[in-house]
């Protein structure tokens, strides 16, 4: 009985986070119109993105640059599960389920990826992740089955509702992940892979956990895409996608949840308030990055999260 209310206890905020979808979601459907509403799924979506891929790269330390590849093999599963193998229509539950499969998919890929790749470092696993994110974008692209060349048109059945369920869970169970005992360990991976396996961690264990969690979530964020927007093709999931999402982690700080978060939102944001100047947005885009990277080059929060700035410190101690 004890363990269970501290298990409530423990997941109380979660919990509570995850119940605010539906006044969230009366609020902004009668608040926004669907262009401002498509954007802020965007920022849920992408959020989901910076915030996995922030656990491999900023609090592993280990660079991959296949998380393109991880979104694009949830996103086609997950549209191939609700095409072929859910005859109920798409509900609540055959999301869920697209989404589950989508992302064991790409968990299963992130471990099959992971275990080769953990001899390399820097670099070259960059290098490797990059191939195989490209190795699925080409395999899916001669697949005739779901859809090739063409692209595949299924169902448009996310709303903000899903993505923010989603995203929350994703935000809120790696939050617990970084900030528990074993979260030390990843940190010890990311500082001194040496010196953490003399002190007894299993550095193999963490890198292929941080891996499998990260595309798994990657595959949950790219379903979600695919059902929004009801239509995918491999043109979302190329390089430049990942590199999109690895700049996310960066600009926010390479192992700051929250600030991964943030530049997640202020990347999605940005590049429509720059719509007034179409010819030249994506000059004064890079310019701002260029800035921005001087300005702060270890990101908008470094290594911190934004609960340990001082503001929040002294409302706590109020």
């Amino acid at each position: 009985m004890g363990g269970l209310v501290s298990l409530l206890r423990r997941n109380a905020v979660l919990a509570l986070l995850v119940l605010l979808q539906w006044p969230l979601g009366l609020l902004l459907n009668r608040a926004l119109n669907p262009y401002y509403l498509q954007i802020v799924v965007y920022i849920g979506i992408n959020g989901m993105l910076a915030v996995s891929l922030n656990l491999i790269n900023g609090i592993t330390g280990q660079f991959s640059l296949g998380h393109a590849g991880f979104m694009a093999l949830g996103a086609y599963v997950g549209a191939a599960f609700t095409i072929y193998a859910w005859p109920y229509g798409v509900g609540v539950m055959g999301l869920a389920a697209a989404l589950l499969a989508g992302g064991c998919a790409a968990a299963a890929a992130g471990l099959l990826v992971g275990m080769p790749t953990l001899r390399l470092r820097g670099d070259y696993l960059a290098i490797v992740t990059l191939g195989f994110g490209e190795i699925i974008r080409v395999v899916i692209l001669n697949t005739e089955a779901v859809g090739g060349a063409r692209g595949l048109s299924i169902p448009a059945a996310a709303t903000f509702t899903s993505t923010y369920v989603c995203a929350v869970l994703c935000v809120g169970l790696l939050w617990r992940l970084v900030h528990s005992p074993k979260g030390t360990a990843f940190r010890a991976v990311r500082e001194d892979e040496i010196a953490a396996a003399a002190m007894g961690v299993d550095t193999t264990r963490y890198k292929i956990i941080a891996f499998t969690l990260g595309a798994f979530w990657a595959g949950v964020a790219g379903g979600l895409f695919a059902h929004f927007i009801g239509y995918i093709h491999t043109n979302s999931f190329t390089f430049l996608k990942s590199i999109e999402i690895v700049v996310m982690v960066v600009l926010g700080g390479s192992g700051s949840i929250s600030g991964a978060l943030l530049a997640a939102a202020a990347l999605t944001v940005l590049p429509e308030l720059l719509r007034f100047g179409a010819e030249y947005r994506m000059i004064i885009y890079s310019l701002l990055l260029i800035v921005m990277m001087l300005t702060r080059p270890a990101g908008l929060l470094g290594s911190q999260e934004i609960t340990q700035w001082r503001f929040w410190k002294l409302k706590t101690a109020r």
